[in-house]
This record gives C-alpha cells, structure tokens and sequence, in this order.
C-alpha cells in the first residue's frame, strides 16, 4: 500500500500572511489539527499546527489574533510523496515525531496529506504501533 491510497486529496492550505485566527477558524470548521504553509505556486513551507498555536502563541501571552502563520509555523516541514510506501511514510512521522505530513507531487506542490489517523484505520497493526511508539517518544 502506498501513501495515496491513504492521503486526504487537496488539503486545507494556508498562505505565510494568514492571520492565525483564520488558520484556527479553518481548523475548527474543517476539524483538522494542522493546516499547511505553502507559497503562492503551493509548495509547503511549514505547517501550523493547533499545538503551535498554543504552545508559540497563547502558552507565551501573546494574542494569536495579531500574529500571522509564518510567525508561528514549524519548520523545515517534513513531507511525503504519493509514491511513497505506508512504512517509509511511517518511518519519517516516527524519526521527526509528527503525526501529519503533507504530501507533494512531483513538482514539490502540495497535493494531500497523511495523518496518524490514516494509518491507524488502513495500515497494518504493526506499523501503526511503530508509529506511536516514534511519535510518543520523548524528545
């Protein structure tokens, strides 16, 4: 099995500029926990994640209202390809502890993303705990 028979299509995206409070309106409409930074041609250059958002922002007193996602966005952004296996995709959310990664084409363009979850509905149980196990790990 391979990361695009998994992958959520065209995922939420988010421009550097977004004011945080659009980038956490579009996390609770949509009920995402992270939403990709990309450029204007769509290539990831960080994610925003709800975590970032607390822990950057509200965590340290500032008004998330008044701060961009570029501001708050984890970089460099890991990501996979359509292509990719399930356990190689595994492996990189355990090596850099993330339970999201977008996914790019080709051409570094954004076209999905895998989240834990997917895995753990699709992937084989021992893969899944593979995943945790990274994930969990402290860092």
């Amino acid at each position: 099995m391979r990361v695009e028979d998994i992958m959520s299509v065209d995922p939420l995206q988010c421009r550097p500029e977004t004011g945080l409070s659009e980038v956490a309106r579009m996390m609770a409409e949509y009920d995402c926990g992270e939403i990709p930074v990309c450029d204007a041609a769509g290539k990831p250059l960080g994610v925003v994640t709800d975590r970032d958002i607390v822990c950057r922002m509200v965590a340290k007193g500032e008004d998330p209202r008044t701060h961009r996602a570029e501001e708050c966005m984890s970089t460099p952004v890991v990501t996979a390809k359509p292509e990719m296996s399930i356990d190689e995709c595994a492996g990189l959310m355990a090596q850099h502890q993330v339970r999201r990664l977008p996914v790019v084409d080709e051409r570094g363009v954004c076209c999905g993303i895998v989240a834990q979850a997917d895995l753990a509905r699709k992937a084989p149980a021992a893969t899944v705990a593979n995943v945790l196990e990274g994930v969990s790990e402290e860092s």
